[in-house]
């Protein structure tokens, strides 16, 4: 590669982010005949693409406007770093993913420089949600969005933030090839056997608030489902806590790490007790019915509720607007209830049934047999930097 190669700027700021961020390098790398140059921040996944990590992606791995506190200085010493490396590489094009707490406070000062890259945004703030002042916001630190949902753009575009819908990167994923008799005998898992995947987060604070709430699940889930194995997918940035957490569960635990291990436990799942995020659309994608759970810190929480716009946490029930899967949040995240949602999945074929079957709807929303995501993004930041 030479280094007259362009170079773009990738921040990922976790993992969600960092999947992302390595289908776009491939994306770029497949667009321009691999006449590219990589830098940035990012996780397991881009540095598998050739990226070396300014920093740890774990740093940025924080949830919370009170959590984030005790790590701001830390933070800023961050950012300014990150700024200092940008201009200091001169890359053509910033592409920050999520993470917009610690992305547009970089990119807003890069903002105001000149000479200065071309500034987008992958994965748009949930304005739609909550706290709409941030589509002002992103409008400030970027020059182009790239949106994950078909509703999106209009709510940037009204800021006057030019916003291109390029399709949910779980489409592209992967999560709906796995193979769940391979990893059955992988791990010495009986045909027959009840196996429930639990998902509880990526960041520590989701670890520490859901795990005990999904121990005492699965010890009464063991009462009724003798045979019970219980697959844990965890990612870099938590793993150690995880596979601490659940070392003396009384049942045995298979945790699996990496992309591939993860779609093949789903495959090999005959249900699902996860935390509210992406992994949501993975396990439709890989139609393995599914309970939503999630607890967030009291203060946060105590924000949140007054200032949230929307009905359902989970994306799926959010695009088809009724309760397809079971959400069970904060006050209601308990054993009691989790195990009754999850228990009617293993014992009701039909139930599990409508669950997988009404979850194709949400997905054809979001670019189901489509052109992948990834490809879209790639031909939309050439296009603006052929543009400029």
């Amino acid at each position: 590669m030479s280094e007259t190669s362009p170079l773009y700027y990738l921040i990922a700021g976790e993992p969600s982010g960092d999947v992302i961020g390595a289908r776009l390098m491939r994306a770029l790398r497949q667009r321009l005949g691999g006449k590219v140059r990589f830098a940035g921040i990012g996780g397991e996944r881009m540095a598998e693409e050739g990226l070396v990590t300014l920093l740890p992606i774990r740093e940025l791995a924080i949830m919370g406007m009170v959590e984030i506190a005790p790590q701001l200085i830390n933070l800023i010493r961050r950012i300014r770093e990150t700024i200092a490396d940008i201009e200091a590489k001169a890359p053509v094009a910033v592409v920050t993913i999520d993470s917009s707490g610690f992305c547009f406070r970089v990119t807003e000062k890069i903002k105001l420089k000149l000479p200065r890259p071309l500034l987008v945004h992958y994965v748009a703030p949930m304005v739609w949600a909550w706290r709409a002042h941030r589509a002002y916001s992103a409008a400030k630190a970027a020059d182009h969005l790239l949106t994950l949902l078909p509703f999106e753009p209009p709510y940037f575009e009204h800021v006057k933030l030019p916003a291109t819908y390029v399709g949910h990167p779980v489409i592209e994923g992967g999560a709906d090839r796995g193979d769940g008799p391979a990893f059955r005998a992988r791990h010495d898992i009986a045909p027959d056997a009840t196996v429930l995947c639990v998902l509880p987060g990526s960041r520590r604070g989701e670890i520490k608030r859901l795990l005990p709430v999904f121990r005492q699940t699965v010890e009464r889930l063991r009462q009724r489902f003798p045979d019970l194995v219980v697959v844990v997918p965890t990612v870099e940035t938590v793993a150690d806590h995880v596979a601490a957490a659940v070392a003396d569960w009384a049942v045995r635990v298979v945790l699996v790490r990496g992309a591939a291990e993860k779609f093949d436990s789903f495959a090999a799942s005959t249900a699902a007790l996860a935390a509210s995020g992406t992994v949501a659309l993975e396990l439709a994608m890989a139609r393995v019915p599914m309970v939503i759970a999630y607890r967030i810190w009291g203060p946060t929480h105590f924000v949140v509720s007054r200032t949230v716009k929307i009905k359902y946490a989970t994306l799926v029930n959010l695009l088809l607007d009724r309760p397809l899967i079971p959400e069970l949040l904060q006050h209601d995240c308990t054993p009691e209830r989790l195990t009754a949602e999850v228990e009617r999945l293993l014992t009701d074929p039909g139930a599990a049934r409508e669950q997988i079957e009404g979850s194709q709807a949400a997905l054809l929303q979001i670019g189901l047999g489509g052109e992948a995501p990834s490809l879209k993004a790639a031909d939309t930041i050439l296009a603006l930097v052929a543009a400029r």
